[in-house]
């Protein structure tokens, strides 16, 4: 997520600096998010597993600054497995019992591994490795299902450009507004950024439902717009207060001006869920 950052007049050439990094790394990753989800299929779960990997992978960093051994490879073979059989499932390559049996049976393979090493694992190492599994295997894993919904396309694109609204609103507003802090998790961000997020949010939901055609005018998407802005933004807190605890500014320096991947989708990891059970549950009441 964009950050609310305020710069003083000493800084400013620094501070445009970073924000052209910000930028032109933030368009690159928004044009190849666009492509992919736009191929769909394959090339969509390949782009979304590499994005799982290296994210993945931050986590466990963090995890080991905090003394903590979870179990690295099998969860991250574990999480492809997930995202794997739920492509290879919506096309009817694989029953749909297959792919829901993956998530509970990694949890075991997940144990069973921390079990047999030298140093019995703790319940920290299982709780790391078991969230890591969910975190970053079963929730981006909706993303699929959200794109193989009917119209998974325009719905899957909606809710992406329902994220990036979200976080120019809540830059936006909080730079030019905001006063009040949100958290103490994250110090940057404001209630008045945050406030700036969910109408920003709630007028792209609007406009995509009207375009998707929904009924009342697309009023819909005014609702999906705000369900979207809250988990962004606790999707945002939650990984701001993982740094927090492991003693960390970003999660990697993966991208330039962004900080890691988990810096750059940490709003996109508990919303697909929401939305794709949001859409699967009033998705026949939305075109009457």
């Amino acid at each position: 997520m964009i950050r609310e950052v305020v710069f003083d007049q000493s800084q400013a050439p620094a501070a445009r600096a970073v924000l052209r990094k910000r930028l032109i790394s933030g368009l690159g990753v928004g044009g190849f998010g666009l492509l992919v989800v736009g191929l769909g299929g394959w090339w969509f779960t390949a782009a979304l597993g590499g994005m799982v990997h290296l994210g993945l992978l931050e986590f466990f960093r963090m995890a080991q600054f905090k003394g903590i051994r979870p179990a690295t490879k099998t969860t991250l073979v574990a999480c492809q497995l997930l995202l794997f059989t739920t492509q290879w499932s919506m096309q009817g390559g694989l029953p749909e019992a297959v792919a829901s049996a993956v998530l509970p049976l990694s949890g075991a393979a997940i144990c069973g591994w921390l079990l047999l090493q030298p140093v019995t694992g703790s319940i920290a190492d299982i709780a790391a490795s078991i969230f890591g599994l969910f975190y970053l295997g079963f929730l981006p894993s909706h993303w699929l299902s959200l794109r193989g919904l009917e119209d998974g396309l325009a719905i899957t694109l909606s809710a992406c450009l329902m994220i990036v609204a979200t976080d120019i609103g809540s830059w936006a507003v909080g730079r030019r507004y905001g006063k009040r802090p949100l958290s103490p998790i994250s110090p940057g961000k404001t209630i008045e950024g945050a406030i700036g997020g969910f109408l920003s949010a709630m007028l792209m939901g609007l406009i995509c439902g009207q375009l998707m055609g929904w009924v009342l005018h697309g009023l819909p998407g005014l609702l999906l717009g705000a369900l979207i802005a809250l988990f962004a933004l606790v999707g945002d807190l939650t990984e701001s207060m993982m740094k927090r605890d492991a003693g960390v500014k970003d999660s990697g320096d993966v991208l330039p001006g962004h900080g890691g991947i988990l810096d750059r989708i940490d709003s996109y990891l508990f919303t697909p869920a929401v939305v794709y059970y949001a859409i699967a549950l009033c998705q026949p009441l939305l075109s009457k």
